[in-house]
């Protein structure tokens, strides 16, 4: 007797990590049914990556989460400084962590006029959860200790064989678009055969989680990262809770005879000793994970039906920290193309667009990331105790990437773009941040961003809602308009937004659903039914 059931779903999600549940959110968000399976039985029980930076929580904002992620992180938010020295104990030595996050303060306090949020440090243990519980709060279907055992694809869709691990019941899923967020060893990348290209390895290391009091230690010296280099053992601390809980990265050469096994228990107890420069401090292991520092990027994001983001789609190494925001970028720019597909408000070919702005950006990200790592994987640091590179790429490490190459969901102007901070109104960067009123109420240009277009125009752009009014009738667009002035649908008394937006008092902007820029009108202009007809990739709206 066959008991396999059929289940129906317009997205599969592989993978439950921080980019798959990400995805589930953000598809819940533009109302699209999906179904994610993930075959571990909860979320992650190890540290890994540790903070969501600027972009990453800007887009949490837009779906409620800012404070819940924020609440998430307070235990590890003080952390703040990256030393490097023979042992921690010589590290800590005057360093003192409130003159290092007054310094930090100074470099990005003139952030504030730039986003509305700021990131924050919160490790993927705790972040899952949240993530996990909102999406099922939201009415979300996400399967845990559920795998993907095979799957196939064709011109209508993807055709997947899913396994419940704890009962051994087969389903099949009959899916319109798959998201691979299956890992770095991503077993959909492999079956298809994707070509990567980067690097490659970069060096071998071991994840050493452990318990340890350290409170006293690091009171008042409350450190991010401590490279540790010295004749015994070269290795890196990050912090987890500043209090007991911590993680010493330490390298080896499998070149050299050494292997991952000879990290015994016993072992990693006596190097975490020696780097701490604590030899009878109690330790106590609690995992010991070997991992590959390498990048590695998919040549192409989109393989008919299924699309590749995070770790799947771009390994690299976490110096910098970009690997788990490269991925929630990934999805947050995928999925709102998959909603306008699926909801026929648009042409296949806008899918296009995903790999040609992610992978241009997610490419750059990991050759970065790579730069800083040294012959063993490890973290570099330059002579004044800085990670290699990090002054080059601060924006890009915020999260603030433009997409400049050509894009099927952008309409470029003559101004070129010509740094990722240049928030400015050119399209294909990320919509200005003003603080305006709505309904008494402060809020940010970028919190109207998330579920449809919006049009905000300058205050003296009154014919832009009709204009707005036309194109969501005929070519059947969820579209919002603003007028943004004084007198505006939302108040801006001193007029600040054409000078934000470069746009003249009666021009506007064309926002994306994930807040990037589509396209900028100077002055009042009669093209935005033509501009959005070429956006929706070839679709004819007036005959849909």
């Amino acid at each position: 007797m066959n008991n396999t059931t059929t289940l129906r779903v317009p997205v599969l999600i592989v993978g439950g990590g921080i980019v798959g549940l990400s995805a589930s959110l953000f598809l819940l968000q533009q109302d699209i049914p999906f179904l994610l399976v993930e075959r571990h039985s909860g979320t992650s029980i190890h540290p890994r990556a540790r903070g969501v930076n600027n972009r990453t929580m800007e887009l949490y904002r837009t779906l409620g989460l800012e404070e819940s992620v924020r609440e998430a992180g307070a235990s590890l938010a003080p952390a703040m400084g990256i030393l490097n020295d023979s042992t921690l104990v010589e590290a800590l030595d005057g360093f003192q962590a409130p003159k290092a996050r007054a310094a930090f303060g100074g470099m990005v306090g003139s952030l504030g006029e730039v986003s509305p949020t700021a990131g924050t440090r919160v490790t993927q243990d705790a972040l899952e959860p949240v993530l996990l519980a909102s999406a099922r709060q939201r009415g979300g279907d996400l399967r845990f200790f559920t795998e993907l055992t095979s799957f196939s694809q064709n011109e209508e869709g993807v055709t997947a064989t899913i396994r419940d691990r704890s009962t051994g019941q087969e389903s099949t899923v009959q899916a319109d678009y798959m998201i691979a967020a299956d890992g770095a060893n991503s077993p959909i990348r492999q079956k298809l055969g994707c070509s990567v290209s980067g690097k490659g390895s970069l060096g071998h290391l071991i994840n050493v989680l452990f318990k340890a009091d350290l409170r006293e230690l690091v009171h008042e010296r409350e450190f991010s990262l401590c490279a540790i280099n010295n004749p015994l053992v070269h290795g890196l601390f990050t912090s987890i809770n500043l209090s007991d809980t911590w993680v010493f990265h330490i390298g080896y050469d499998p070149s050299q005879g050494m292997s991952a096994e000879q990290f015994t228990p016993e072992r990693c107890k006596a190097l975490v000793r020696i780097a701490l420069g604590l030899p009878d401090i109690e330790i106590e292991i609690k995992s010991i994970m070997p991992w590959e520092s390498a990048m590695r990027v998919v040549d192409n994001f989109q393989h008919g039906r299924v699309f590749f983001a995070g770790d799947a789609a771009h390994q690299m190494p976490p110096w910098g920290g970009q690997g788990a925001n490269s991925g929630i970028a990934d999805v947050n720019n995928l999925i709102w193309k998959l909603g306008l597909v699926l909801k026929g408000g648009a042409g296949p070919d806008l899918l296009v667009s995903y790999n040609a702005e992610r992978h241009p950006v997610d490419y750059l990200a990991a050759a970065e990331s790579a730069a800083a790592a040294d012959g063993s994987g490890m973290m570099t640091m330059n002579k004044q105790g800085v990670p290699s590179g990090v002054a080059n790429r601060f924006t890009r490490i915020l999260g603030y990437y433009s997409y400049s190459e050509p894009s099927q969901a952008i309409i470029p102007d003559q101004a070129p773009i010509s740094s990722d901070l240049d928030l400015d109104g050119r399209p294909g960067t990320r919509v200005p941040h003003l603080w305006v009123e709505c309904q008494s109420q402060a809020i940010s240009t970028l919190d109207l961003c998330g579920t449809c277009f919006v049009l905000l125009a300058g205050p003296e752009g009154h014919a832009w809602r009709d204009a707005a009014q036309e194109v969501a009738q005929d070519l059947h667009l969820d579209i919002q308009a603003y007028r943004i002035g004084a007198d505006g649908d939302l108040l801006d008394p001193e007029n600040r937004w054409p000078a934000l937006a470069g746009i003249s008092p009666s021009g506007a902007l064309l926002v994306r659903p994930d807040g990037y820029i589509a396209w900028r009108a100077q002055e009042q202009s009669g093209e935005l039914k033509q501009v959005c007809r070429a956006l929706l990739a070839g679709r004819d709206g007036e005959n849909a």
